[in-house]
């Protein structure tokens, strides 16, 4: 595991919200030395242009469908590094943990903590080389002097045991590929923590949502296993879930609530599904407006005791998530406008960002 450092703590001002018909939240705050901002962010597609074994990366070569130059590398990592540069920006700080995906590898990390805009951070790498049959990984930065990492761990996809019926068969099982969920253990301010990153199965086909679930029971199973190895660790699972937080994966599998009066022990709040209700987007797909960026956090980080770390309400004085949008990360004309200015569009290169819109929440004690 290669490890980078960056720095920070909270206070907050975002522009939330994704899309002409989406909304836009008014500013929140955070308090420096006492609050943490932990977020995710799908850095779509983010190669380099090298065959990496083993990996079907052909599409992000020079001489692959997509012409991926060196010149386009360097222009899609500005891009990224200038997102989380606005986001730094925005607060007045750097977020303590950032998870991501869609990263192709440890290298195009490296090279995106690199640049410029958000070298000073100083970030540190969690990656494994995960199985996923198109080459992309999750992957977590975060900031060492305010996240002490204990242990990580790559939660491979498995079938069984498990509660889910399955579409597929077993043969189709036996051959499938997805990626990993990254588990990482630590410190933040003294008290133990578990940051899951997540990149579900797609909805490639209409299909899924079997997998999906799936991937949903593992994490919670993961973290509910923790939760009994260490009485009182809060756990916050993250990620590109491919489903809205009303779907089976998180509703059912994660257990994830709407209210915090609803979150019992074994729950976990599920801060994004009123925002979804609400008319809030992370993305686009098939011309829905969607929130498929997710993050959920444990009840012990829910309803936390007086004086510990505990979700912190960010948008209206009711919402505790935020969706990060900027005019200059969104389409502003034409007939995408007011969803996410992509890297490519209609199979050309317009030099975008992404299409996601990166979310977090912010915990304060």
């Amino acid at each position: 595991m290669r490890i980078r450092a960056f720095a920070l703590f909270a206070a907050l001002a975002l522009v939330c919200g994704c899309s002409s018909a989406a909304k836009v939240s008014s500013a929140g705050s955070a308090t420096p030395g006492r609050s943490h901002i932990i977020g995710f962010y799908n850095l779509e597609n983010l190669f380099d242009t090298f065959h990496d074994e083993g990996k079907n990366d052909y599409e992000y070569l020079p001489d692959g469908g997509n012409q991926w130059t060196e010149a386009k590398y360097q222009k899609k990592l500005h891009n990224m590094a200038r997102v989380i540069a606005a986001m730094k920006e925005d607060n007045g700080v750097w977020h303590t943990v950032l998870g991501v995906s869609e990263v192709e590898n440890r290298h195009v990390l490296e090279d995106l903590v690199a640049d410029e805009q958000i070298a000073a951070a100083n970030y540190q790498i969690v990656h494994y080389d995960g199985p996923d049959r198109r080459g992309v990984d999750v992957g977590m930065l975060y900031d060492p002097t305010k996240f002490t990492l204990l242990e990580s761990e790559s939660i491979p996809f498995t079938f069984a045991p498990s509660e889910v019926k399955f579409d597929l068969t077993p043969e189709e099982q036996a051959n499938f590929r997805t990626r990993d969920i990254l588990m990482c253990r630590g410190l933040i301010g003294g008290e133990m923590f578990a940051i899951y990153v997540c990149h579900l199965p797609s909805r490639l086909g209409g299909k899924g949502v079997d997998t999906r679930s799936r991937g949903g029971e593992i994490a919670y199973n993961h973290a509910r296993g923790l939760m009994e190895k260490y009485p009182g660790i809060k756990c916050v699972i993250m990620g590109d879930m491919n489903d809205n937080p009303t779907d089976p994966s998180m509703a059912v599998y994660m257990h994830g609530r709407e209210t915090l009066d609803e979150v019992q022990p074994e729950d976990f709040f599920s801060p994004f599904l009123s925002m979804l209700k609400a008319g809030y987007s992370s993305l686009y797909y098939r011309g829905e407006s969607n929130i498929y960026d997710c993050i959920l956090v444990s009840s012990s980080l829910a309803k936390a005791p007086a004086g510990t770390w505990q979700i912190q309400p960010i948008i209206k004085g009711k919402y505790y998530g935020r969706i990060f949008n900027k005019p200059f990360m969104t389409n502003q004309s034409g007939p995408y406008k007011g969803t996410p200015f992509r890297t490519f569009s209609g199979g050309a290169f317009v030099g975008g960002y992404s299409d996601h819109y990166p979310t977090y929440i912010v915990i304060a004690r």
